[in-house]
This record gives C-alpha cells, structure tokens and sequence, in this order.
C-alpha cells in the first residue's frame, strides 16, 4: 500500500472520498514522513507489541505502526473516516478499526481481549480540545499501559514536563508526573498538517510508572490541594487553600501544616514539589 504521509495523497483521499473536516471533533491530519518516523522512534515499538491508536483519521500512522507491531486496533470517533481507514488499511491484516468515543471505550477489557492483561502502548495524534481528559483518563483509570506516545498542543506539552518554579508548571504537570514520566520527543509546526492548526504541536512520550514517585496517605487529598493551589495562581498557598470550597482547612491549620514543613506562610503553590504537596497533604490529613 501506499504511504498516505504526504499532502497529495491525502489531498487525493480526502477528495475521492468527498470528506468534510469536522471542527468539532478536532480534525488535522499529519503529512510530514519526517514526523511520522520521529513519533514511531519515540513509541518505541515492535513486533510484540499490541498498540492502541487514538483517533487515526485516514490511517496515515496507523500504516507505520501496522508494519512494526504484532496488532495495532485503531479507533476513530468520526463515523465517516470509516469506509476510508477500510480502504487505506485494506492489505494490513493486523489492524482492528473501532467507531467508537475512545472516552466511552472499555479499554482494560480490550486489553485483556487482544493482549491477556499485560500493559500496551498508545499512540494517536489527540484532537487538541480533549487532550487532557483522555491522556489523565488513562492514566488514572489504571488501564494497564507501558507507554502513550501522542501529539498534543505544544503548550500542553510543555505544561506535561514542566518543574517548579516555571510559568508552564500547574496541576497537570503534577498529575502527569505522578503517574508517568514524560519525555518531549519532537516540536511539529502548523505546515505538518491538513488543515494546518493556529498553533504549534508536539510530541510527548509518558512512560508509566511502575510505582508513584511519592509516598501518600490520601491521594485524592493530595490531588484537591494541588488544583486549589493552582486554581488562583497568584494567590499564596495559604489563601489559595482556605478558599476552596472542596477543602475545609483553617488558616491556621494551614500555616502550622507549612512550618512544620519548613515552609513560609507566603508560598505560592507553584514553587512546591510533588514531593512537598505529598507531605502537605499527610501533615493536614492529621
């Protein structure tokens, strides 16, 4: 078959098949082989390998990883991609394709379907709105994984990696790091794509953790103070805490927590480790 990464022959399929970009579902379709092979090198994947692809539009990566796993199954949201992944991945007889909401998709029984239980990789070019909620879905789900390998908005990716201290580090960086570690394989700009998206991508490896990096009692606690912390950033910690809602913390509870920490009353949540959020969370749980 054909490699689809190029912008003629994607042009041609788009135009034979009379496709419609559907801006609700997030659609640019990659075009650039370059970028093809940066991403497969990341992902890191072989012939023992059972792959879970996240939305393959007309089947341009899901070719490429056909020819280096065992069995790749791809879903795609959007019904009328469908006849076209048919046709564009017709000679490949290890590829599933799946019409469904990858939100709504039962992956850890796919899993134990196609690969007996043991951890898979996922690798998908996400559609830009929903990036978050999928990568932190599986993530937190406890779907059995080794690594995901996707292309995300580069400021989202730069927010994945991020430390202390930096404009990029929030929530997600703690919540990603906690369960995975990322690595920023390759920056992708607008002319990789069809349509060409208003912003810059990227792509990011998260490689899942076989434990978490920290100890702690209440993770769910744990996680409220971080997004308290970062839901009004210029805040101090303190006051950060002691007016969210979810939370039911004095001030002076939260100011000896800190000194016991050996921590100023005037921190700002940026500033903390995943480490110090951890011990924050087990000195105010007692």
């Amino acid at each position: 078959m054909e490699k689809l990464a190029n912008p003629q022959k994607t042009i041609e399929i788009i135009q034979k098949n009379h496709f419609n970009f559907q801006k609700r579902f997030g659609q640019n379709f990659l075009i650039d082989a370059h970028v093809l092979e940066k991403i497969m090198a990341a992902a890191e994947i072989t012939k023992d390998d059972f792959v879970l692809e996240i939305g393959p539009g007309i089947g341009t990566m899901t070719q490429y990883l056909a020819e280096s796993a065992r069995e790749v199954t791809a879903v795609e949201i959007d019904r009328s991609l469908i006849p076209i992944l048919e046709e564009t991945l017709a000679s490949y007889e290890n590829v599933t394709i799946i019409n469904q909401d990858i939100m709504k998709l039962d992956i850890a029984a796919l899993v134990r379907e196609k690969n007996g239980g043991h951890p898979i990789k996922v690798v998908g070019n996400l559609p830009y709105y929903i990036t978050t909620p999928i990568v932190m879905g599986l993530l937190e789900r406890a779907v059995p994984l080794q690594s995901i390998t996707v292309m995300v908005q580069k400021e989202v990716a730069l927010r994945m990696q991020a430390g202390p201290g930096t404009k990029d580090y929030g929530a997600l960086s703690l919540a990603v790091q906690y369960y995975a570690e990322p690595y920023l394989a390759a920056n992708v700009p607008p002319n990789c794509f069809i349509p060409r998206p208003g912003v810059g991508s990227a792509v990011i490896r998260l490689t899942r953790r076989q434990a978490p990096p920290v100890q702690v009692k209440d993770e769910k606690r744990m996680f409220t103070l971080i997004r308290a912390s970062f839901a009004q950033r210029r805040k101090t910690l303190v006051n950060g805490l002691k007016n969210a809602a979810e939370l039911d913390f004095s001030r002076e509870q939260i100011t000896q927590a800190l000194t016991d920490l050996g921590l100023s009353e005037t921190v700002r949540g940026e500033t903390l480790t995943l480490e110090q959020f951890a011990a924050l969370a087990d000195a105010l749980g007692e």
